[in-house]
């Protein structure tokens, strides 16, 4: 653990110096043992990164009715009264959005990925990773024992600035690994929402209430550190030197195919704004579809998913929320899972996986705003919506 926690330290804090500019060797092959550790660890740790931020929105419609059992805490009522928005609005409404859960879940994710090209390499990847699984062990927590939806929002909250945080990590750190590293990090996330959603839905459903399943989950941050520093090997090359190459190579610049005439002594901290805001430039083609995408993905899953309610079932409106999220999430294992099924060529969605000689740890860091950027701008589309569909007779 200590050798490959101190090489991470080093990734992000060496302080360089000036050395003559040398063709990046290819790194010597680790192993099929060091590969399936590393496949291995990276899938857990975008399991374990979205895992907390999956389960507040399955659990968002709980949140909002603040659904409790009165004298048995351990099960849920399993047809609770609903709280209609208005006695004349033809949907079985809240008073508030699952979208203001969405918001609480991303927004803070929005700020760290925004920020973090600018300055969050100045903070070593492990304490890093321990304030990401420390903030995950707290939303879980929070939301458990909170006797408000303000306390609930605060505990979402948490979960957000853990995967925000997480992701934009790790992603950087896949700089310093075998590519095919980023497909198994992708997978991960896909199984964090099919497990999160799946467990969220089977638990409750089994007769478990919102705060003890919850309180069942806090196994998934000590995975996620252990996965860390126990499960990946290190990420310096066995040559001497080479890991300040590998550095090197990570952050040549965007779509030039031949290599720089000169390195920079502590590339990491040297970029500056300048060269930053090229590279982003240079992204900005790939991260507008993926906005586009993900604010539909997500207007959809929590802007109107909530009013889909089929009164004459078996299931009460929060069991069947929680059975639109599983499947969603189950749709999303399948796609982000797909990458190790087949390899599609000259397609943009794929462009930042395939292209050579990059900042790479930068340009992992900025371009997953994408996501995030097209997730927030549905849900402050969502909570009008809601208050206008809410309203009708």
């Amino acid at each position: 653990m200590g050798g490959c926690a101190g090489s991470r330290r080093r990734l992000s804090d060496s302080e360089g110096e000036e050395t003559a500019p040398e063709p990046r060797p290819p790194l010597p092959d680790p192993g099929p043992g060091a590969h399936w550790k590393n496949a291995m660890g990276f899938w857990l740790l975008g399991l374990c990164n979205n895992f907390s931020y999956v389960v507040m929105l399955s659990a968002a419609h709980d949140i909002l009715r603040h659904q409790r059992a009165p004298r048995n805490q351990s099960h849920v009522d399993p047809d609770p009264v609903p709280t209609p928005y208005s006695n004349s609005s033809r949907f079985d409404c809240n008073s508030l959005s699952t979208a203001a859960v969405l918001l609480a879940d991303i927004l803070p994710t929005l700020v760290i990925k925004l920020l973090a090209p600018l300055g969050l390499h100045l903070l070593p990847y492990s304490p890093r990773v321990l304030i990401s699984g420390a903030c995950a062990a707290g939303s879980f927590i929070l939301v458990a024992f909170s006797q408000s939806v303000g306390t609930s929002l605060c505990g979402v909250v948490f979960a957000s600035i853990s995967s925000g945080l997480g992701e934009v990590t790790f992603l950087s750190l896949t700089a310093f690994y075998p590519r095919a590293v980023i497909s198994w990090w992708s997978s991960g996330t896909g199984g964090a929402g099919l497990l999160g959603a799946l467990s969220y839905l089977g638990l409750t459903q089994a007769g478990l209430s919102p705060q003890h399943t919850l309180l069942s989950m806090l196994g998934i941050p000590a995975l996620l550190l252990g996965s860390y520093f126990f499960l990946l090997t290190s990420p310096e090359p066995q040559d001497p030197g080479g890991e300040e190459e590998a550095e090197r190579a990570a952050r040549q610049p965007l779509m030039s195919s031949e290599a720089p005439e000169k390195s920079k002594p502590d590339a990491s901290s040297s970029l500056s704004l300048q060269e930053r805001w090229t590279v982003f430039k240079g992204l900005l083609w790939y991260i507008l579809p993926l906005v586009l995408v993900y604010f539909a993905e997500y207007f959809i899953n929590q802007g109107l998913f909530e009013l889909l309610f089929f009164r004459n079932t078996s299931l009460s409106h929060a069991q069947q929320y929680r059975w639109y999220q599983m499947l969603y999430q189950a749709g999303v294992f399948v796609s982000r899972s797909s990458l190790r099924c087949c390899r599609i060529r000259f397609t943009w969605a794929l462009a930042l996986l395939q292209t050579s000689d990059e900042h790479r740890e930068f340009s992992m860091a900025a371009a997953c705003i994408s996501d995030t950027l097209g997730i927030s701008l549905s849900g402050l589309v969502a909570l009008p919506l809601h208050n206008f569909l809410c309203n009708l007779s």
